[in-house]
Parts: C-alpha cells; sequence; structure tokens
C-alpha cells in the first residue's frame, strides 16, 4: 500500500508541476523571517527607550545622593557661618564634584545666592531653578537651562541644630552626558538584536526545512488537491488500511478497516492495547511492526488476512501500514486448524508435564491434570495392582487399582481413588485391556456392556450426565499394564478422530508407568536387600544402652550400616560404616563387609587390627571388579569400630576415613574423640592406629555416618557443631530420646544421603559381680581354685553352676599350667552369664579334638565344650585368655533386682 501511495504522489506533483510559484514551506518561511525581524527591531527599540529612561532615572538618583551626602557631612555649617563661605566651601565642592563624577555642586543661601560653582565668575549670583520645595525641607529634582546648559539637578536643604533650613544643596549633570551614556550602549543593543535576529532565522529556516521535508515542497493547492485525492481513494477502497505507529499507537485507519475490527470512531491515536474487542494475538502483530504476509487472525467474529509492511523502506517515520482482507469463508478450514493446533498443545503439554517422576500415582495424576477439561470431562486411571509392586500385570482386567480419578467436578458417581475392581469381560476397560487396542463408546445410554460391572452405579452415572466413554488400554514393552477411562458430559461426544488423541495421551504416560513399575521392582529388591543385611533387632548385652536410627536416603538405597556384637567377657563392639555410592552395587557391598566384620570380631581381633583386614578385604574386591568381564564401580568405605569392656570401662576404637566419634559426659558437656583418622579402606598400605579411652558409668558414645551432619546447604563444621549442640546438656536422657532429638535438630524433611545413627550409653559391672586370683603354675593350685571359686559361687547364689563350673575351671587351670607359661590368671564375671577366664603368657592355643579310645588326653576341651555354652580363646599383648560361659538360672529374676 505504501509503494502505491509514492507511485500516486509522483505522479500528481507531475502533473502539477509548476502551478504555484512558492511551495507552503517558502511562503512559511518568508512570513516566519518577516515576524522575527519585526520583533527584532521592536525590541531594539525598546531596548534604547528603557536605557535611555533608565540612564536618567540614575541621573537624578546621583544627583540626590551626592547633594545629600555634601548637605549633611561635617563642617558645612561652620563654614556658612564664616565671613566668607565662598572661599571655604568652593574648593570642597570642587573637589567632591570631580570625585562623585557630576557635573556641578553648586551651595546657596536661602535666597537662593551662589556660594560656589564650577565656573567661579557665577559665584554670587542667583541659583537657577526651584528652590521653594527645598526651603520647605524637601528634596526636589528638575530639569533647567543653567549656566552649563541644559542640566538634571537636585536640591536639598542643609538644616541647623534646630532644623531649620540655613542653606541650600544643589547637584547635577548636563543631560547631553546622560544622554551620551545611551548612545554609548546602542552598539551592545543593536549587535544583541542582530545576534537574535540570526539565531531566530535560523531556527526559522530549520522549522521551514522540516516543513519542506514533510510536505515535500508542495504547494497549498498541490495538497489540497493531493489529500482530496487521498481521502476518496483510502475511504473508498474494500480493503482495509491501518498505519500503526512505532510506540504501537493507531495513526490512521479506513472505514474498511475500522468496520471490520469493530473500531470506535475515536480509534485514531489511541494505543491498539487499549481498544477493547481486539484479538490479543492480533493486536501482537500490529504492534511488532514485523512483517507479515497473508497471516490469517480472527477478529471481531471475521476470518482476516493480515499484510504488515514498515513504512521506513520508503523513507516515511518509523511505523507500518496494515492492510486487511475479509477471509469469513475460509472460517470452517480455520475452524479445523483451531481444534488441530488445540490437540497439538495437548500433546505438548503432555509431553511436558507427564513423567516427571518415577511414581505410577504421580504419574497417573499428572495424566489426570493435563486432560481435564481441555479433552475430557473426567479421566479414571486403573493400573493392576501387581504393577504398583514392580510386578508384571495379570492378563485380564483383574485386580485393578484406582489410582487416580478427576474431573470438572467432585460430586462425580465414578468409582473412588483406591479402590480395588474387578472388571467383568463385557465392560468396555476389560475388553481394551484383553486387546490392547481403546474401546470407543458414543453414546452409554444406548450400550448395555458397561453396565453390567454395577447396574446402580452405572444408572448414577448416566443420571449424572456422563454420556461418553473412550477406554485406552496403558500398553508398554509389548505388556498391558491397565487401563485409563476419558468420559465426557458437559460437551459433544466422543468421535472416532479424538480416539487417536486419547490413545496419543495414554502412550505418552504408559513409557512413565512402566518405567516407574520397574524402578519400583529394583528399588525394592534393592530395600529388601539392603533391610536384609542390617541387623533386625540389637542383641542381648548389659554393657550398654544401645538406640540406632537408620535412614535410607529418598533417591535409593546406599551402603550405610551398623552393628552391635557382643563378645567374651561381657564385652560389646560397636560398629558403624558408609559404603560410597548408592544402588544394589553399594548395598551388597555393604553386606559383604558387615559379614567381615561378624567373622573378624569372632577372633577376638583389635580395632587397628580389624580395620586391616577390612582394607584387605576392600582391596580384593576392587580386584576382582576390575578383573570381571562386567568392570563395577571401585569401592570406597569407611568404618569406625570400638570394643567397650563393662569390667574395666575402657573403650578402644580405631577408624578408616570415619567421623570421629561424639562423647557425652555424665555431666552433659560433648567433645569429639581426639582419634587418629586412618585412611578409607581399600586404599591399603597404611596401618590404622587404635586408641584407648576410658570412660565414666552412663558417658554416651555417639557413631553416626557422614549423611548425618553433611548436607549441600551448610559446612560440615556447621552439622558437626549442631550435632554437639543437640546431644549437650542432657546428660539423663535415654538414647532412644537422644537419637529422635538429632534427627529432629540435624536432617531435612527429605535427607539426600542414608544416615546412621548409633547412641550408646555406658555401664559399668560391679566390683562384686567379679572375681580374679593369680594361680601359681603349681598342679597342687588346681584345688585351691576349685574350692575359692565354690565359695564365690556361693555368694552370688549360684551354688547350682558349682560342679560344672568346677570341672570347666580345672581343666582350663591344668592345660594353662601345664602348656602356658607365667602368670597365670583366673577371672570370674557374673553376668548374664557366668564367665570364666584363665589367662597365661603363652600365645600357643588348645585345640578341639576326637580322643581315640586309646588316647590318654584330649579328651578335656571336649570336656568344656558340653558342659558350657560357648568357649573360646582370644590373643592379649601379655599372651592368651581362655573363656567359657555358663548359663545363669532364672535371669529375669536375676536383673529385676
Amino acid at each position: 500500500m505504501s509503494d502505491a501511495f509514492a507511485r500516486f504522489r509522483r505522479h500528481f506533483r507531475r502533473f502539477t508541476a509548476g502551478r504555484s510559484p512558492r511551495s507552503v514551506a517558502g511562503q512559511v518561511f518568508l512570513l516566519q523571517v518577516a515576524l522575527v525581524a519585526l520583533l527584532v527591531v521592536c525590541g531594539v527599540i525598546a531596548l534604547v527607550v528603557q536605557s535611555e529612561r533608565d540612564t536618567s532615572s540614575e541621573a537624578r538618583r546621583r544627583s540626590v545622593a551626592v547633594a545629600q551626602t555634601f548637605a549633611h557631612s561635617p563642617g558645612i555649617l561652620q563654614a556658612l557661618r564664616t565671613p566668607a563661605p565662598s572661599k571655604v566651601l568652593q574648593p570642597l565642592t570642587e573637589a567632591t564634584r570631580k570625585a562623585a563624577g557630576v557635573d556641578f555642586i553648586v551651595v546657596m543661601d536661602t535666597k537662593g545666592i551662589r556660594y560656589t560653582h564650577p565656573i567661579p565668575s557665577k559665584i554670587g549670583h542667583r541659583f537657577v531653578g526651584t528652590i521653594g520645595p527645598s526651603l520647605a525641607g524637601k528634596v526636589y529634582t528638575e530639569t533647567v537651562h543653567g549656566p552649563l546648559g541644559h542640566e538634571e539637578q537636585a536640591t536639598v536643604p542643609v538644616d541647623d541644630t534646630h532644623g531649620r533650613v540655613v542653606a541650600l544643596v544643589s547637584a547635577g549633570l548636563k543631560v547631553k552626558n546622560v544622554t551620551g551614556e545611551v548612545y554609548r550602549q546602542l552598539p551592545i543593543i543593536l549587535a544583541t538584536g542582530a545576534g537574535a535576529l540570526v539565531v531566530s532565522t535560523g531556527g526559522t529556516a530549520l522549522v521551514g526545512r522540516r516543513l519542506r521535508r514533510q510536505t515535500h515542497s508542495l504547494a497549498p493547492d498541490e495538497m489540497t488537491r493531493m489529500y482530496e485525492h487521498h481521502d476518496t481513494v483510502l475511504h473508498s477502497v474494500r480493503e482495509g488500511v491501518l498505519i500503526v505507529g512505532g510506540d504501537g499507537r493507531l495513526l490512521l485507519v479506513n472505514d474498511e478497516a475500522a468496520r471490520l475490527l469493530e473500531l470506535p470512531s475515536d480509534a485514531e491515536g489511541r494505543a491498539l492495547r487499549e481498544l477493547p474487542g481486539l484479538d490479543a494475538e492480533t493486536v501482537d502483530l500490529l504492534v511488532s511492526g514485523r512483517e507479515a504476509s497473508d497471516e490469517v487472525h480472527f477478529a471481531g467474529g471475521r476470518l482476516l488476512a493480515v499484510n504488515q509492511r514498515p513504512t521506513t523502506r520508503a523513507g516515511g517515520p518509523c511505523a507500518t501500514v496494515v492492510t486487511l482482507r475479509d477471509c469469513t469463508e475460509l472460517q470452517a478450514i480455520s475452524g479445523r486448524a483451531e481444534v488441530t493446533r488445540a490437540r497439538l498443545e495437548l500433546l505438548y503439554d503432555a509431553g511436558l508435564g507427564i513423567g516427571s517422576s518415577l511414581d505410577v500415582v504421580r504419574t497417573a495424576d499428572e495424566l489426570v491434570r493435563v486432560a481435564v477439561p481441555r479433552f475430557a470431562d473426567f479421566v479414571t486411571v486403573d493400573v493392576a495392582d501387581a504393577v504398583l509392586r514392580g510386578e508384571e500385570a495379570a492378563p485380564t482386567a483383574t485386580d485393578m487399582r484406582r489410582v487416580a480419578v478427576g474431573g470438572i467436578r467432585n460430586d462425580h458417581p465414578l468409582y473412588e481413588k483406591g479402590q480395588l475392581i474387578d472388571f467383568l469381560p463385557a465392560t468396555p476397560p476389560a475388553r481394551g485391556y484383553r486387546a490392547g487396542r481403546s474401546e470407543l463408546v458414543t453414546d452409554l445410554s444406548d450400550t448395555e456392556g458397561w453396565t453390567v460391572q454395577d447396574p446402580q452405579r452405572a444408572r448414577q452415572i448416566l443420571d449424572y450426565g456422563i454420556h461418553s466413554l473412550i477406554s485406552a488400554p496403558v500398553q508398554a514393552r509389548g505388556s498391558v499394564l491397565g487401563v485409563v477411562n476419558f468420559w465426557r458430559s458437559k460437551r459433544e461426544p466422543f468421535d472416532a478422530e479424538e480416539l487417536s488423541l486419547a490413545e496419543e495421551l495414554v502412550a505418552r504416560a504408559a513409557v512413565s508407568i512402566d518405567n516407574a513399575r520397574r524402578y519400583t521392582r529394583e528399588h525394592a529388591m534393592a530395600v529388601t536387600l539392603q533391610r536384609s543385611l542390617l541387623p533386625r533387632a540389637l542383641p542381648v548385652q548389659s554393657a550398654l544402652d544401645v538406640a540406632y536410627r537408620y535412614l535410607p536416603a529418598q533417591s535409593g538405597v546406599s551402603g550405610d550400616w551398623f552393628d552391635v556384637i557382643p563378645l567374651p567377657g561381657s564385652r560389646v563392639a560397636l560398629a558403624v560404616g558408609d559404603v560410597v555410592g548408592h544402588g544394589l552395587h553399594a548395598a551388597a557391598t555393604m553386606g559383604r563387609l558387615r559379614t567381615a566384620v561378624h567373622n573378624f570380631s569372632t577372633l577376638d581381633l583389635p580395632p587397628d587390627e580389624l580395620l586391616g583386614h577390612l582394607d584387605d578385604l576392600v582391596g580384593r574386591i576392587d580386584q576382582d571388579e576390575a578383573c570381571s568381564q562386567t568392570p563395577g564401580e571401585i569401592v570406597g568405605a569407611t568404618c569406625v569400630y570400638a570394643i567397650y569392656d563393662p569390667v574395666t570401662r575402657r573403650c578402644e576404637m580405631a577408624r578408616a576415613g570415619h567421623l570421629a566419634p561424639a562423647l557425652v559426659s555424665p555431666d552433659g558437656s560433648v567433645s569429639f574423640l581426639d582419634l587418629p583418622a586412618g585412611p578409607p579402606l581399600g586404599l591399603g598400605g597404611m596401618p590404622f592406629q587404635a586408641a584407648e579411652f576410658e570412660l565414666a558409668e552412663g558417658s554416651g558414645l555417639v557413631l553416626y555416618t557422614d549423611g548425618l551432619v553433611e548436607d549441600r546447604s551448610r559446612d560440615l563444621d556447621v552439622g558437626m557443631e549442631l550435632l554437639r549442640r543437640s546431644l549437650a546438656g542432657h546428660p539423663d536422657r535415654p538414647p532412644e530420646e537422644s537419637c529422635r532429638a538429632v534427627l529432629e535438630e540435624l536432617l531435612p524433611e527429605r535427607p539426600g544421603d542414608d544416615v546412621a545413627l548409633l547412641i550408646a550409653r555406658t555401664r559399668a559391672l560391679p566390683d562384686d559381680r567379679v572375681a580374679e586370683w593369680d594361680v601359681p603354675r603349681e598342679p597342687a593350685a588346681v584345688s585351691g581354685m576349685r574350692a575359692a571359686v565354690s565359695e564365690k559361687l556361693a555368694q552370688w547364689n549360684l551354688s547350682e553352676l558349682g560342679f560344672g563350673m568346677e570341672l570347666v575351671l580345672s581343666e582350663l587351670i591344668t592345660n594353662a599350667i601345664r602348656y602356658g607359661s607365667d602368670p597365670v590368671h583366673v577371672r570370674l564375671i557374673h553376668d548374664r552369664s557366668l564367665i570364666c577366664e584363665v589367662a597365661d603368657g603363652s600365645s600357643t592355643s588348645p585345640h578341639l579334638r576326637y580322643a581315640a579310645a586309646t588316647d590318654e588326653g584330649g579328651r578335656g576341651l571336649f570336656l568344656v565344650s558340653q558342659l558350657s555354652e560357648r568357649w573360646g580363646t582370644r590373643y592379649t599383648p601379655q599372651g592368651k585368655v581362655i573363656w567359657a560361659e555358663l548359663a545363669v538360672p532364672d535371669l529375669g529374676a536375676l536383673f529385676a533386682e
């Protein structure tokens, strides 16, 4: 349109060339120059008049000031009283006149006779001027023709001490001197006027140039004729024309455009976004300024083809020219295009909104939110109950669990969420589930098969207004997992084209549901494995009061573990470890390490040696993984291992790359044990160091994994300080409550890593339940020990165990005397069992064997194993200890005391 307008303008200019002597811009320029020149001349005249007036006023003010100053100057009254006033006053007036810059200062008496004058010959003559007002005490100014010529003068009285006028003083300037001041300022005034004329003419030239560019140098009659033709063409065409400014305002609109867009009469000049009734997409196009060719838009119930071009290509202002054509006859086609667009948007949103998690129920809820109300009024999702457990679905639609239901209203009569449903074979969901293809029911009232499931509920569904159904099976990887039912009540029934859309929506969700099923299965397997590898209950022991917490990570199973292992001699071992990583590999490795710790603990190894064996084991695991055909992850693991003896109240511990345990003293203070930090398990080549601590009875020992104190939102030091504060100040709090308090203080709602926490409060075995003897290496000492032990058992009310204990003790002491070395020491411990320990300085250990009929020995240890519940050997830095445990009768009554 802009190109056609430019061609029309060029043709019109050629048609009217030479018809006007001057363009509109030229005429406006001459008028403005004349006006500016007139204003400048008037300004100069006004400045001259004003300057002359100001100069005369200034001359009068100066004359008055000089006359008053001299009239009131000191000594003038004394000079007037002298016999010859002129002799005194004439020099003074001349000096003052020259200093003040006036033409004359005349002193006279009250009759006007001069005492002084610039022309001495005029002294004694009468003053030329009016003296009456001054004799009355007033200051009087006037213009007169005096001896010096045309003068401006001021006359003031001279008063004596009584206020009487005794003389007059007149001062003034000649008028020609005043006029000379004006003439001296005239060049400046004229220069200023000339400058103003130049600047104004330059501004007028710029305005004229701007006007010439806007009017394209057209004469008035040319412009009139052009705009008459322009209006005729613009408002007669049957095509809408708009001109939109760069700021989004409507600059021009013809009649056809106003009709097509239903614009108000005052639309021109208003912002397009403020105009009512315009489609948002159409407005966005019009204000964007981009080029458009036959873009189809809805506006005012019409289908419009929009063309848009910027005017800057033709040298015009920053705007766009828009043409509109009514294409309403294409509305039917555009309606189908709109439906297609809506379906594509629905599928796009389904791709973004479905499958955000590996959870079957959440995926089903996302499908419902996407489909309602854009595709269906109600949606129900039924999944095989086995799928929720991670298993394969059955071939028939039985045991279907409703995992999601939603719609435009909440009072629907459909089955509730969570209900288990057995679909009968004649129902659309069962048919679709069995055949693996969707079922379309356009009119539920004319279909009887679906009512056999629940006739009463079917009647309620029809009465509710639901009239159409699509039942689409959830299929993934060749298996059917469930069925999705789409229901309609407020819109047209489903058709065959919408059946494919329903299948596409369900297909988007099916993959996510199957992924969630497989994840659920793998997660359940990993959790089952992990739980089977962790202790299910704490062993019975009396050395420690123990509580624990184990929290798996939300993202999956991990390798954190703990253990409480009873040891001989009423001792207890505590272990906490962490395998790096998540998943089955970490859980399996954790199980291997926990089993190894159990095995090594039966050897009664000290903590540092036990960690050394674990380090070798982890190194071998890494080698096996590296040599296998399917290499796995390199194992990284940490561990802390502690052994507590309630008899001596000493605790020996070592750690391998693990965080130091916390110790809660009986006074409530908390400290972290200064335990040597060994390398993580599996590195090899570095020995581990153990440390031994004496713990007061009632002390709390806190072992934990890094998931408790480490978090992305805080530093490790902050987590350790939080742990210390959560434990401090509660010396009497049970370990169970301490575990709860620590987790509440340190853990977020969804921890990102596994957490293992073990809190143990120490107990001490009373001295009266421990008996010790040093035994000389003489066979005769055995009988004395039997008697001493029998006496101690009688004190403990365990005389019924005396026979068995004497036999066990005799065999163990005899072996120590015969095969061991000094010193031989016997310790008897009365705990949950009766424990007998015989220590000697030798490291040789006896072995249980079957003695032949002809052997003279070898039956002693067999007798010990038969009489005791357990027996064994542990090695110490001083030698070895052979121990045996006998069951104590009525244990419940014993500890009830």
